[in-house]
């Protein structure tokens, strides 16, 4: 395992982490027992890095996260999120940030997070993200319930914006670097210059790049989804996988300072340790790369700015790590 140090926050992590969205059950339903074995196998193999959230599962994943971290806890650099309850249902109070973070506490069996996120935060009006949320969350860092803050999102310059204006320490971010769009690698490498770390979530973009491609609900446009199967023929061609290409590819990118994953099984996982090892063998990546050459839309619309679901958008999950 290889490992750095997430900004000026003096939190060392695993380059892979590991995420729970898996554990909403959005592709496919686990038992808890199997998620925690994946938790488990993951400690054990150096991973000092996970992320969750309350709305991953309404709670669940991170009283999964609790139960496989009994005894553990300080193994690990535990992240979570804030301002999001339920997929696309969104409150971004003071109150609610409060009372939602002393929930994920109980969850969670611990005093504090390492962590805690804005979640999703071009869902938040940009001036209450600035002026109030951010500093409810440094209020939370200074009484020692968390001893970083951060913002999360697939919108990029929502991101920037808190960086820029309100002392973000840590970003997450999802879907915006990978074989398909590399647009998160420019304001990773000015936020690293400022001293912030970059966490890249979802690395296969919600199952875009991987061989049976994405679930309905995925937001992808049509042209974007028809470039990831062609992808996906040519990495089959080459006797590769698309989604080892995708996740070896996410961790060489130098401007990110941890990957995470999501595993079904500890054989998934077993995978995803093995691309750390490995780089992507350069003719399948030009190959690959040049089947998203031509594609002018790389990501999805996110978010509205306020505090409500995205229009049309009610089923998919609000953040897809």
């Amino acid at each position: 395992m290889r490992y750095s140090t997430l900004g000026a926050t003096g939190l060392k992590v695993s380059r892979l982490g590991l995420g729970t969205t898996t554990f909403m059950g959005i592709f496919a339903r686990r038992p808890p027992q199997a998620s925690q074995r994946v938790l488990l196998r993951g400690l054990d193999a150096g991973i000092t890095l996970v992320d969750t959230a309350p709305s991953y599962g309404q709670g669940l994943a991170e009283e999964w996260v609790g139960r496989a971290l009994r005894g553990r806890r300080e193994e690990v650099v535990l992240t979570t999120k804030a301002g999001c309850y339920a997929p696309g249902s969104f409150d971004f109070s003071p109150a609610r940030i409060r009372s939602g973070l002393e929930d994920s506490l109980r969850r969670l069996g611990t005093g504090h997070v390492d962590v805690l996120f804005a979640h999703d935060v071009e869902h938040c009006a940009p001036g209450r993200l600035v002026e109030e949320v951010l500093p409810v969350l440094e209020r939370l860092r200074d009484e020692g319930k968390t001893r970083a803050v951060g913002v999360s999102g697939l919108l990029l310059e929502p991101l920037a914006a808190a960086v820029r204006h309100a002392g973000a320490e840590v970003v997450q971010s999802y879907c915006r670097y990978g074989l398909h769009d590399r647009s998160l690698a420019a304001p990773a490498a000015d936020w690293r210059a400022r001293r912030v770390a970059t966490i890249l979530g979802s690395p296969l973009a919600m199952g875009l790049l991987t061989r049976a491609g994405p679930p309905g609900w995925h937001p992808a446009p049509a042209a974007l989804r028809a470039a990831a199967r062609r992808a996906a023929a040519v990495c089959a061609e080459h006797g590769t996988d698309l989604a080892s290409l995708a996740m070896r590819y996410a961790l060489a990118c130098p401007q990110l300072d941890a990957v995470l994953t999501g595993a079904g099984d500890p054989g998934h996982l077993d995978r995803n340790l093995r691309a750390v090892e490995s780089a992507p063998e350069p003719e399948v990546l030009d190959a690959v790369l040049g089947c998203f050459a031509d594609v002018t839309e790389r990501t999805w619309p996110s978010g509205d700015g306020g505090e409500g679901d995205d229009e049309g958008n009610g089923d998919r999950p609000a953040a897809g790590r």
